[in-house]
This record gives C-alpha cells, structure tokens and sequence, in this order.
C-alpha cells in the first residue's frame, strides 16, 4: 500500500541539538579541539562596565570560522547558513527557539576588536599544528596573491589635491623673493602600464569607498581594486605559518621584510627556527638579498629578467669595478656615476674612453648609434645577485625550486577558492590584514582536524594488528605446549612398555 506522509505541529517537542546532531558532527570535532575561551581576555579590554551586553566574543569569532570553512563572504549569507544548520546552532550554542545576531552585528564587531586579536588567534591555531608535529620550521615557501577589494571601479574619483597645492604655491610666489617650486611625482611601473591600457593611475585617483584600496593589474587579468594576500607556507605538511594583507601597489620584494618577519616571530613563539626561505622572481631585489644575509638565512630566490649576469664579449673584474673587452682593442669600462633606473632602482653605469673605441675594428657592431664610446649598466646589487645567480644554478637550487612550487602555489589557489580569501567583506587595510589571518587560520584548522582524524585511524589499526598478534601468538604458544605435553606423554608410555 502506497504510504503518504504528513505532519502535524505539537504543542511541545522533546528534542535537543544535542541529540540532533551526530557524535561524530565537523563542528563538534572543531569543538572539542579548538579551546576559544582565551578570546574573552584578548578582548576584554575593547568593553565597558556599563550598558547592553554585546555579542559573546567567542560566538563572533565561532561565526566567522563558519564562514571561511564554508567559503561564505556575504555576512548576510553567513547569519542565514549558521540559521538554518542544526550542527552549527550546537557549535554557537544558539537553541533552536533563538535568534541568532544580526549581520551588521558581525561587521561592527570586526570592525572593533583589533588586528591582534585575530593574529593571536591565528596563533593559537598554528600551536595546535606544530604541537602535533605538523610544521618543521626549517623551510618556508613565501608567495602572494591579490584579494579583491570591497569596492568597484565606478568609485573612482580624481585627487585633487595636487591641483591644490598648486594653487597655493602660486599663491606663495606672488610677492616673494623665495620661489617654490613644484615637484612632478613620477609614476612608477606598474602605474604607466595601467596608463598605457586605458586604466587610471594610483598616483591621480583613489576610491573614496575604500582609500587604501589599490588600482591593479595581473597579464590576462580585468583591472580591479586590490590589495596583498602574502602567505609563507612550512614544507612539511604545508601548514600555513605566516600571513600578512599589504596595499597592491607594492611590488612583491618591497613586501618581503615583513611576511618574513612575521613569519620567523610566529615560529620563534612556537620553539622553531627558520633557515630556508623560497620565493619567486617577484622577490628578487636588492634590498631583499641584502635582507636575507644580514639575518644569515639560507634563500633561493630566481633573479628578475633585467638583471644581467654575464655581458657578451666582456668580463667584469669584480676587484676593480670594471668591464674589461675581451676583443678588439681590448677597451677598459670604468665606473662613471650611479644614476636612477626606470624601475625605480638604482645602477651603475660605466663607459670606455673615445680613444680605445675609435680605431675599434668591431665598433660598429658595438657602439649603437652616433656615440662614439661604449657604455654599460648594473644594478649597484650586482655582487648579492650575482650570489643568488651560483646558488640557483646548482642542482640543488633548482630542486629548491620545484618544492616552492609544490608547496605554497597550491595552498594560495585553495584559499583563494575555497577559504574565503578571493574577496574582503570589510573595508580598508586593518580589515584586509584580518581577512587574510582568518582565511590562512582557517586552511590550517581544516588541515589540523584531516591530520589527527587520520592519526587517530592508524592507531586504530595499529591496536587491531596488535591484538590480532597478540592473540595469534597466543594461540601458537597453547599449541607448542599441547605438542611438548603429547610428546612427553608417548615418551613415558613406551619407556614404561619396555620396562
């Protein structure tokens, strides 16, 4: 008989969450090995004595979790998922019958609590993680990627400050003996190339619904408002042990320093040292090799393209600074001046005298245009690059390579796509920092939670082998002595037959 289901409402229920929700429930899991009740007096001191209670701190943070675990940026989105879940109304301990907060209840509360707060709690994390063995510390594999800002392009207005401050120079030379003069902010790179595609400068226009977000652009990607999500990963298990929010206008080696830093203080805080550290050719400047051995670590880091490493048809003699032609009239570069690169870096420039290049029989293969003598430029970092340049080409350098990739390219595609991490929800660059930490927290509490569920089953099955030998031994040793005690019973039978 075909069966047909209806319900009726009952006056009152007997239910709880709790036997709701399956013993072996994600969040009763995050629970049970995740202690937030430090949170309490990490965030004490942002409350008064007086007036309405807030949300529970430790409910915010329970909330944002849910949100990054579930790649969820809307906090209207958030409070309606957490609503609607009966394992997620156990983890925040909201009764069935209760209203959860509202969702600008979570943004002005993100917006209160300090940057701290999160990174103590990306911390807390990051402990659980090496105190399990997870993170080596040895190794760390540095990268960045953009996090879309949470504002449009169609924001964008003109500065007018510069217009200003023009104004009042002329105002202040109308009269007086002392000129001022103004001084034209060149852009860099990175801004010429947005001009050169139609796209507005960073130096001329700012978006007013978020100042600190930056005009930015990646080859085969729109143009959009941005800032940096840079994350150092540890090689052992890929736990995440470092991760900062930056403005985009950066380039990545001017952003080194500090995901380095910051990196080595969460390892230090943990008992861990690092002496490794890898990066791409983003990374690869000056002043971030000198960095490097000013703090006597260990890194292999690709040079940029414009950086030259040997000059054909010229020896550089490291002892006297010079270029030296290896043919024709064997013509000497010397050392002229140190003069500003395009890309903002500073080189060197040397040339040779009119005189050894003249008679040159190859000086027109040589010597472009009308000069009439040979000219080269260097980075002023050359003898750091050219360090880095033998490290990389060895095998082992090379092999330091491939892990760099294996290790943090990987763990960014998986924040950016399933932690949360591809668009801030706030607005401004302590709310992109937050972001981030939470983001990265989040990876490795997933990461945390697979590892020891996984150790937990090999020990298991290590205990059943266990068992399952122990009896079997067991079992072989009855065996032995019902032989021995058959074998000694014959034995007596037949010494007694004899007998």
């Amino acid at each position: 008989m075909q069966g047909r289901k209806t319900i009726e409402p009952k006056m009152m229920y007997q239910v709880s969450l709790d036997t709701l929700v399956p013993k072996d429930n994600f969040y009763r899991q995050v629970n049970a090995n995740l202690d937030l009740s430090f949170l309490y007096k990490e965030t004490a001191h942002y409350y008064g004595s007086e007036g309405q209670e807030s949300i529970d701190p430790v409910v915010f943070f329970k909330i944002c979790l849910a949100g990054y675990l579930n790649n969820i940026v809307s906090d209207r989105k958030l409070i309606e998922f957490c609503s609607n879940r009966l394992d997620m109304r156990l983890y925040l301990q909201y009764d069935i019958d209760e209203a959860l907060p509202w969702h600008s209840t979570i943004s002005r509360t993100r917006q209160l609590f300090g940057e701290e707060v999160f990174l103590s709690l990306f911390r807390k994390v990051l402990s659980l993680c090496v105190a399990k063995g997870m993170v080596r510390g040895k190794r760390q594999a540095v990268d960045s990627a953009f996090v879309k800002a949470n504002a449009s392009l169609d924001s964008l207005v003109e500065k007018e400050v510069l217009s200003d401050v023009a104004v009042y120079a002329e105002e202040l030379n109308q009269g007086s003996e002392n000129q001022v003069a103004l001084k034209k902010v060149e852009d860099t790179a990175d801004d010429k190339q947005n001009i050169d595609k139609g796209a507005t400068s960073n130096k001329t226009y700012y978006s007013p619904t978020d100042p600190d977000a930056r005009i930015s652009i990646k080859p085969g990607k729109p143009t959009q408002l941005n800032y940096y999500g840079q994350i150092a990963v540890d090689d052992a298990h890929h736990v995440i042990t470092g991760a900062v929010g930056d403005f985009a206008d950066q380039r990545d080696s001017q952003c080194f320093e500090k995901i380095a830093g910051h990196t080595i203080e969460n390892l230090v805080q943990n008992g861990l040292q690092v002496t490794q550290l890898l990066a791409d050719t983003g990374y690869s400047s000056g002043e971030v090799l000198r960095y490097i051995e000013e703090n006597n670590l260990d890194a292999y880091i690709p040079n940029h393209g414009s950086y030259k490493h040997d000059r054909k048809d010229f020896y550089y003699n490291k002892e006297l600074d010079r270029y030296e032609c290896t043919r024709g009239n064997k013509a000497v570069l010397s050392f002229s001046k140190i003069v500003p690169g395009h890309d903002g870096l500073t080189k060197k420039v040397y040339l040779s005298s009119k005189a050894q290049c003249k008679d040159c029989p190859l000086r027109n293969a040589c010597i472009r245009g009308s000069s009439t003598f040979k000219k080269l430029t260097d980075t002023t970092d050359k003898l750091y690059y050219s360090r880095m340049h033998s490290k990389m080409n060895t095998a082992y350098g090379k092999r330091m390579s491939r892990i760099r990739a294996k290790t943090v390219e990987p763990v960014l595609g998986t924040l950016i796509n399933f932690t949360g991490m591809k668009r801030v929800s706030g607005r401004g660059i302590k709310q992109a920092n937050k972001h981030v930490l939470m983001a990265t927290l989040s990876y490795n509490l997933k990461k945390y939670l697979k590892f020891i569920s996984k150790n937990a089953v090999s020990v298991m099955v290590a205990m059943k082998k266990e068992q399952a030998l122990t009896k079997t031994l067991f079992y072989e040793a009855i065996e032995v002595r019902i032989r021995i005690l058959f074998m000694t019973t014959k034995i007596n039978t037949l010494l007694n037959n004899n007998v």
